[in-house]
């Protein structure tokens, strides 16, 4: 594996080749942390993190996955960047990388971090886009193979609103390392036509199939994997709270969904944060407005011995600190 200096921008750039061997990286530096073997393999380099979106996860693993490769950051929250406001994409990527070695960006459209990487001469990476996610889906990739030892074959759920990041990502990533997605919603909440089109010519040289249901029941059985998201995502007005959950509430993934699997092995997956209770701020004010005690997924299933959400947010840190280390760092990878 040589992506030195490659950009990590969505995974549809990388072959499954180079996704698997970023996984297996993200396996041998999560022992080395874990039995206390240091990794200083970027030593003395500096990252910046451009978060336009806060978040609590993806801070927290470029962070420290940063600093256990011997790096310096840099954290620009909304208002500490002028970027798009007062100073152009372009021209911020070009001060950026005279400073440092790598640019993390965390924001809306895809065209802004694709465009920071057309004018950066670093590794430019995508901590999330409207579009995209591509870091979590290594981590889930990730998770998904310490749980059952393998991906290809598997057969893979994403119920609700899969018409944002983590439907598309997912979709691409299962395309591209062969295990059988289904999306499960009402039609209007699909992924995008065309990016459909792409990966069912990616699921032919893998070997996965794509399903699109709008029936639960038939969606989930013989599933391995149920994974589902917020109906609602960042950014996005509170007006349109009503109608998800009007739309939605037959998607949520509860005990009987996880029965109807068939398979007492099938797990539950979740990007986090997570509505599962009405102990946050809008998981309470939309249970007192509808009459709710739960969103995308009962807690029930989210602190169930299925649910493996945990994993994968500790996940996050190695297979971002597995991109930064394979990019940046002059070690060859296996």
């Amino acid at each position: 594996m040589n992506l030195k200096g490659k950009d990590f921008l969505k995974l549809l750039d990388f072959s499954s080749e180079e996704i698997l061997a970023l996984i297996e990286l993200a396996q041998d530096l999560k022992q080395k942390k874990y039995d206390n073997i240091p990794h200083k393999l970027c030593e003395g380099k500096n990252i910046a993190l451009i978060f336009e979106k806060t978040s609590t996860r993806t801070r927290c693993s470029f962070e420290v996955a940063a600093r256990d490769l011997g790096m310096g950051v840099t954290y620009l929250d909304p208002t500490g960047s002028q970027i798009g406001k007062k100073e152009s994409i372009a021209d911020t990527a070009r001060v950026l990388c005279r400073i440092y070695d790598g640019i993390e960006y965390r924001g809306y459209g895809q065209e802004i971090v694709e465009e920071l990487a057309r004018y950066s001469s670093v590794p430019v990476w995508n901590g999330l886009t409207n579009e995209f996610h591509p870091t979590q889906i290594l981590a889930d990739m990730m998770t998904i193979k310490e749980k059952f030892g393998r991906l290809k074959g598997l057969n893979f759920v994403y119920m609700g609103d899969a018409r944002y990041n983590m439907g598309n990502s997912l979709m691409v990533g299962c395309a591209k390392l062969g295990l059988n997605f289904t999306a499960c919603a009402p039609e209007k909440y699909f992924p995008d036509a065309a990016l459909i089109k792409t990966c069912e010519e990616l699921a032919k040289e893998s070997g996965a199939t794509l399903t699109f249901e709008t029936d639960p029941t038939k969606a989930v059985k013989g599933a391995d994997v149920i994974c589902t998201d917020v109906w609602v995502s960042m950014g996005e007005p509170a007006e349109v709270w009503e109608a998800r959950i009007k739309e939605l509430s037959p998607y949520r993934v509860n005990s009987a969904i996880m029965e109807m699997t068939g398979k007492d092995e099938t797990i539950f997956m979740h990007c986090l944060p997570s509505f599962h209770d009405l102990k946050t701020q809008v998981g309470k004010e939309m249970g007192e407005r509808f009459g709710i005690d739960a969103m995308e997924v009962t807690d029930e299933v989210f602190e169930s011995a299925q649910s493996v959400v945990f994993d994968e947010a500790e996940n996050r840190m190695h297979t971002i600190k597995a991109v930064m280390a394979a990019t940046l760092s002059d070690q060859a990878f296996a």
